[in-house]
């Protein structure tokens, strides 16, 4: 027993712990936030095909230094600043979309809930809701397509600059009559900021999601393009069906009802004083908004 005691004596002694303070254990927080949220946005993007082709080279070099494969290592060397670049262009637009989402502001407002007073309905009334769910079903009905994009804090001003400024009350009769046939404004998408219909026959981005369904036409993937790039909710009624279907954050969710459009309306409305009276139903209904 003394000669085993003696032995972690001396070895322990001449180890060395390094001393904890509080900032290293929020630095290892951070950073372990940041990069879990890296790979769940990587996960969704055409970067995690990418990083498993990067895994492969990393292995083949590592194979090449062990082996002192000098040639192999010169042209890694010579050609990684040139890999970046290409990687960086290739990847421009998800790298766009983070960066986006990251300049945000619910980011931090919408954990310190700053932002909400002097807000009072909230982004729009409960009349626009039932205005455009009206006007929605009455298209749906008779097959009328439509395309309305509402704002939330991304500004849409690129878009609403490529359509015709309108700036009227929103009403169902007047969303009703631009989407009519054969009327000026009813090719492209209609902008709605509060309580107001900004623009029409707006040009919007088309995505390029490879899940969204060979059946559905170019109004479809333009709702879900500008849903990528915005956080705005887009409504799209379709001509060949009569159904209504919402697009929010990339997603599309179709064949909805009018229930369920007001619902989607209400949560992205966010009414300050609501959401502080009904306490932890407030907080849900955020969460819910986030996952539409």
């Amino acid at each position: 027993m003394e000669q085993i005691q003696s032995f972690f004596d001396n070895n322990l002694a001449t180890l060395h712990m390094p001393t904890i303070r509080t900032t290293d254990v929020v630095e290892i927080l951070i950073i372990a936030f940041l990069i879990y949220h890296i790979m769940v946005w990587a996960r969704n993007t055409r970067l995690w095909s990418l990083l498993r082709g990067v895994i492969v080279i990393a292995v083949f070099i590592i194979l090449a230094a062990l082996f002192q494969m000098s040639t192999i290592l010169w042209i890694v060397q010579n050609v990684f600043g040139i890999a970046v670049i290409a990687i960086v262009v290739i990847l421009q637009p998800e790298l766009r979309k983070a960066l986006e989402q990251l300049g945000n502001r619910n980011l931090f407002l919408g954990m310190l809930n700053i932002g909400d007073a002097g807000r009072g309905e909230g982004r729009f009334s409960d009349k626009t809701i039932n205005e455009i769910t009206r006007a929605c079903v009455e298209m749906a009905k008779v097959r009328t397509g439509a395309l309305i994009v509402i704002e939330q804090n991304n500004s849409l001003h690129e878009f609403v600059r490529t359509g015709i400024d309108v700036d009227a009350i929103v009403t169902s009769q007047l969303l009703i009559n631009i989407f009519e046939h054969n009327t000026p404004l009813h090719d492209g998408a209609v902008l709605i900021r509060g309580d107001r219909i900004i623009s029409a026959t707006c040009y919007l981005p088309l995505s390029d999601n490879t899940d969204i369904g060979k059946e559905l036409g170019t109004r479809h993937r333009a709702g879900v393009g500008v849903s990528e790039v915005t956080d705005s909710l887009t409504i799209i009624v379709s001509e060949e069906t009569g159904k209504i279907s919402i697009a929010y954050n990339g997603t599309l969710e179709r064949a909805v009802d009018s229930d369920r459009l007001k619902e989607r309306l209400r949560i992205i409305q966010d009414k300050p004083d609501e959401e502080k009276k009904k306490g932890f139903m407030g907080f849900k209904l955020r969460n819910e908004a986030k996952k539409l």
